[in-house]
């Protein structure tokens, strides 16, 4: 997005000259923030991602009518209870927690192997394993419903790449429902690479029924599930199911993760890998 700030919701203008951000990021800044503090002001929001206070001001009104925010007199903060069917757009998602993520993704992908079946579903997180399979130039059979890690993946002659079909959800590129899941019934893959909207307790849930009943077609068709969930999916839980902790072999996240959350999940029959990330990284971009 290039667009100058007064011709639409493009990058920073100040005549201070600061470094071009697009509003995804700057988004994700807010939140990140507003998650550590609770609250902030509209001045302490603009000096600490570097934009102007009309700008912040913009980005808090697009914030607020995606139902993250709350506007305060010369602020925000975080709703007070998150609705159950609340997600981020699709470029707001793929800035939050990338630290995370990228380290998450890393290691999930050091751990595939040549000539291995894998499914990667529509997540950020799965996203970046599929960047990293990519760099690696690994070899696999690969399946996947998002239109944006096909165009990624097919990018590496090794990969041999499978998109079943659907339908594309409004306002991203995830594809759902007819002919995928019946396609993912009939294989039997070597692993399943899942996000989830949040964990809680030994449950997971997304925000849709279609995106669960995808995930739970991948979930049927591999013998190995690895969900990557970076610590701030450990919240309330979402709209609907997806699963059991019980009914996947693996979940990655960082160690962002409160204690209790990591001791909880170690006590069930999941195995746990927890990512290290640099603490003055976290959040950022």
């Amino acid at each position: 997005m290039n667009s100058r700030e007064g011709q639409g919701d493009g990058v920073e203008d100040s005549p201070r000259g600061r470094v071009e951000m697009i509003p995804a990021k700057r988004r994700a800044l807010i939140l990140e923030r507003l998650r550590r503090e609770g609250a902030a002001g509209i001045q302490e929001l603009a000096d600490a991602i570097g934009a102007s206070l009309s700008t912040v001001r913009r980005d808090l009104e697009h914030l607020v009518k995606q139902g993250a925010l709350e506007r305060t007199h010369g602020g925000a903060l975080l709703q007070s209870t998150e609705r159950a069917t609340f997600e981020p757009d699709v470029a707001l998602a793929a800035q939050l927690r990338r630290d995370e993520k990228h380290a998450i993704a890393a290691a999930v992908a050091d751990g595939l192997r040549p000539g291995q079946s894998v499914i990667f579903d529509a997540s950020t997180t799965v996203l970046a394993v599929a960047r990293a399979v990519v760099a690696r130039r690994l070899p696999l059979t690969a399946v996947t419903n998002s239109l944006t890690t096909a165009q990624v993946l097919a990018e590496a002659p090794a990969v041999q790449l499978i998109v079943p079909g659907g339908t594309v959800r409004p306002g991203s590129t995830t594809l759902v429902g007819r002919p995928g899941e019946e396609f993912l019934r009939g294989i039997h893959a070597d692993i399943a690479l899942l996000g989830t909207h949040a964990i809680t307790g030994r449950t997971l849930t997304e925000t849709a029924l279609d995106v669960a009943a995808m995930k739970q077609a991948m979930i049927a068709a591999a013998r190995h599930v690895i969900v990557l969930a970076d610590s701030s999916k450990f919240t309330t839980a979402s709209f609907c199911t997806i699963c059991d902790v019980a009914d996947v072999q693996e979940i990655v996240t960082d160690d962002g993760a409160a204690p209790s959350v990591l001791a909880e999940l170690r006590g069930l029959n999941v195995a746990l890998r927890v990512i290290s990330v640099p603490r003055q990284g976290r959040g950022r971009g």
